[in-house]
């Protein structure tokens, strides 16, 4: 075999004598091929990785946009129901004043039309007239029917197709009302807002009765901050809320009667201490509980 298909190796040992590797030229060009093969691969394979890292933080970053975005309008839809609920309940203290002091039917619909102007103008200043009104109109409310009853309540108790016992007239639990319906200061942003029922002091645990009679259509948690909720329909467009409820003792479609135990004083949601927080709702559009209790 020809020399040159080798490469040799000479190694000098202590001895004086040398030590020799012959290495066929093959495996030495099969070694080099080999490596450059293997360096082309790792750098295949580093590109790769770095496109693959690109890739990934520009969906986190979209994923991040999107979380944000959904986030934004969700707390929109909450501002413009909230919105909504202010202007619908100022349209209803607007309505029971009218009909309270005779006020002409095309006046009192230019001063809805005001008002639904004022609210979606989102100006500040107007803004706050608008909280002005709506604490105006629930003055004069409170100053000109005593006791406290509405031309609304008035026409449900003169219709003889309505079961009294299906009017929200009894207290759900006794206790000190800490918080009316209308504007006042929120405990937690200490800013102005809208409180759409009653909230009434009471011991944790305590028994919370049915107002009136009707159907259970809801009874679990509610809405953010309201805790666990039952939601009862009397009929005639007439429905009742509790919320902050420690214990709930019925379930959905079932029917309940006046006075009936239905749940527990309790802080579920967002509070400062035990209480009820009481709603009447007319066609899902929030009226002044106290215009209805008794004693």
């Amino acid at each position: 075999m020809d020399h040159s298909d080798y490469y040799s190796l000479r190694v000098a040992r202590p001895c004086g004598k040398c030590w020799q590797l012959r290495v066929p030229r093959y495996a030495v060009l099969f070694l080099a091929c080999f490596c450059v093969a293997g360096v082309a691969t790792l750098t295949i394979m580093v590109k790769s990785y770095a496109r693959m890292l690109t890739k990934v933080s520009d969906y986190n970053h979209l994923r991040a946009e999107r979380e944000a975005i959904n986030a934004k309008y969700h707390l929109l839809q909450k501002v413009v129901n909230h919105t909504n609920v202010k202007l619908s309940s100022l349209e209803s203290l607007a309505s029971e004043v009218a009909e309270t002091y005779g006020f002409d039917v095309s006046e009192r619909n230019r001063r809805q039309v005001f008002v639904q102007d004022v609210s979606a103008a989102g100006d500040p200043i107007r803004e706050s007239s608008y909280n002005a009104a709506l604490h105006a109109f629930s003055l004069i409310e409170q100053a000109s029917l005593d006791p406290p009853r509405s031309s609304v309540l008035l026409g449900l108790l003169s219709n003889p197709a309505i079961n009294p016992s299906s009017i929200p007239s009894i207290w759900p639990v006794r206790g000190r009302v800490t918080a009316g319906f209308g504007e006042r200061m929120d405990p937690f942003s200490d800013e102005f807002a809208f409180h759409p029922g009653m909230d009434i002091a009471a011991r944790y645990g305590a028994p919370v009765g049915a107002a009136a009679d009707g159907v259970v259509v809801h009874a679990g948690p509610g809405e953010p901050g309201f805790g666990n909720v039952i939601e009862i329909d009397h009929g005639s467009g007439i429905d009742t809320l509790y919320c902050h409820l420690s214990k709930i003792e019925v379930v959905e479609g079932q029917e309940v009667r006046q006075g009936q135990t239905i749940g527990a004083v309790g802080l579920s949601g967002r509070t400062t201490g035990p209480h009820l927080h009481y709603e009447v709702l007319i066609d899902q559009t929030p009226v002044n509980p106290e215009m209805f209790l008794r004693g």
